[in-house]
């Protein structure tokens, strides 16, 4: 079976991958060593920090680069054959599954979301008093530099989509374990976990956390395309450079049996 295909060696995408993953971990201990106040006490609040879904993405992104890394190191310490097969493989592939079921989708709708409700108007998603808890380069940490990572890692690496239901299947089973979460969070302390839902009728809110969800779907597809395009002209190269080694190859051996006595 053939590896993901990349752009860099397996030193360099080490490198790469220790760099963001310790961003991440960087930035999740900033978020969990900010200072709480009355006027905000989300985190000490029913259900903490791991209420948001911004908190709950920016660990997933830690654990996808943390096992980035764990599949770089096998593919610098282990024979290239070995990778093809056993638990190298399955590492390869539960990092693309994580990367395209996940990290993607999830990764892009905060960045969205977010920033779509900002323009609107900020007191819907991030009221403004929190700029005085809050650092900006923190908020752009957790809202905004997500999405540039992203891409830096799918133009690096090829990730291989599981078939489309499979994986819609399996983001629609986030979404939904993530919506009762939040529906449970309201139920158990009767706090609102977005400042946008105080503010909808029963109608209103179904019709918010529908679209939500139903958003997950045009961000997977987004990804595949998005991987598609990204990839489509190398493997066509690589295509080409077979069929022309194909061919020369053959040409070189039609010679070879020319030139030998008849």
């Amino acid at each position: 079976m053939a590896t993901t295909a990349t752009r860099i060696g397996p030193k360099v995408s080490l490198l790469v991958h220790l760099l963001i993953f310790s961003w991440y971990l960087f930035t999740i201990w900033s978020n969990c060593s900010l200072q709480t106040s009355d006027r905000h006490p989300g985190v000490r609040s029913y259900g903490g920090r791991w209420k948001y879904l911004t908190f709950i993405n920016l660990v997933m992104q830690a654990v996808f680069f943390g096992l980035c890394v764990l599949v770089d190191v096998i593919h610098i310490v282990v024979p290239v054959k070995q990778t093809r097969s056993g638990t190298p493989l399955t590492l390869t592939k539960a990092r693309d599954f994580y990367f395209t079921v996940l990290a993607f989708p999830v990764g892009t709708f905060v960045f969205a979301s977010f920033w779509t409700l900002y323009t609107y108007n900020r007191e819907l998603v991030y009221p403004k008093f929190l700029d005085e808890i809050i650092p900006i380069w923190l908020n752009h940490a957790m809202h905004t530099v997500i999405m540039p990572l992203l891409l830096v890692q799918m133009f690096l690496q090829n990730h291989k989509y599981p078939s489309r239901t499979k994986g819609i299947s399996a983001l629609a089973l986030f979404a939904v374990l993530y919506l009762s979460w939040v529906l449970w969070v309201h139920q158990a302390s009767g706090m609102w976990v977005y400042p946008i839902m105080a503010h909808l009728s029963p109608m209103g809110l179904c019709l918010f956390l529908g679209g939500a969800s139903l958003t997950m779907a045009p961000l997977y597809l987004l990804g595949e395309k998005l991987n598609l395009m990204m990839w489509s002209t190398t493997a066509k190269q690589n295509a080409n450079h077979i069929n022309y080694c194909y061919v020369s190859n053959v040409v070189k051996s039609d010679n070879i049996v020319q030139r030998l006595p008849q």
